[in-house]
């Protein structure tokens, strides 16, 4: 076989890993992530430092970009009582996630310009290919003035851990703390911060 080209075997078991990451996390569908991304309790472990990050008021608009079955969007919507809505490209879990839900994909977010005061991310900017393009989107849709966002994303540390299990993982985006802050910078936010650290996972701060 020619130098550089792949095997027949080879694209079957990528193909075969796409479908697998696609199905758990990058596009949950099937009963399994009903079962994970349906529970209230999702990634809720997580949530206690994203809100004390974006300081939520009831008089905020928050966008959760990636929401998955929607259990944040609910918690801070019976929690805080602001106005709330999600994204996800999973038309399985947009379903899950109504009456908050929209179906649209992170670099072309389905919302007016401007109109949210603030925006949150967990555990799915791993999964975007083009962050600049992303975070330029989520600049677009906060407010000018009010605007800020605190996304979760996984460490290159966090590479076939719990956080971030292979062989999904191979599939991933994942960005040293430098690289965050400066695709932040690139996208228009000026203030840029690492919020929160720990061994496998990041939490930034843009506005």
């Amino acid at each position: 076989m020619p130098e550089g080209r792949q095997s027949p075997k080879s694209h079957l078991d990528a193909f075969l890993l796409g479908r697998q990451a696609d199905k758990i996390a990058r596009r949950p569908h099937g009963r399994e992530a009903r079962k994970i991304y349906g529970s209230p309790t999702s990634h809720d472990f997580l949530w206690p430092q994203l809100l004390e990050a974006l300081q939520l008021t009831k008089d905020d608009r928050l966008l959760d970009v990636g929401c998955g079955g929607g259990a944040f969007i609910r918690h801070v919507r019976e929690t805080i009582g602001c106005e709330v809505a999600g994204v996800d490209h999973s038309r399985a879990m947009v379903k899950l996630a109504q009456p908050y839900a929209a179906l649209g994909d992170a670099d072309a977010l389905p919302f007016e310009t401007g109109y949210f005061t603030a925006l949150s991310s967990i555990q799915a900017f791993m999964f975007f290919a083009d962050p600049v393009l992303v975070l330029r989107e989520m600049r677009r849709v906060l407010d000018r003035e009010r605007g800020r966002g605190a996304i979760w994303t996984t460490a290159p540390e966090g590479r076939g851990s719990p956080a971030s299990p292979e062989p999904i993982a191979s599939l991933g985006h994942f960005h040293t703390d430098e690289r965050l802050l400066e695709y932040a910078r690139i996208a228009g936010f000026p203030e840029p911060r690492i919020v929160a650290r720990d061994e496998w996972t990041q939490l930034f701060m843009i506005q």
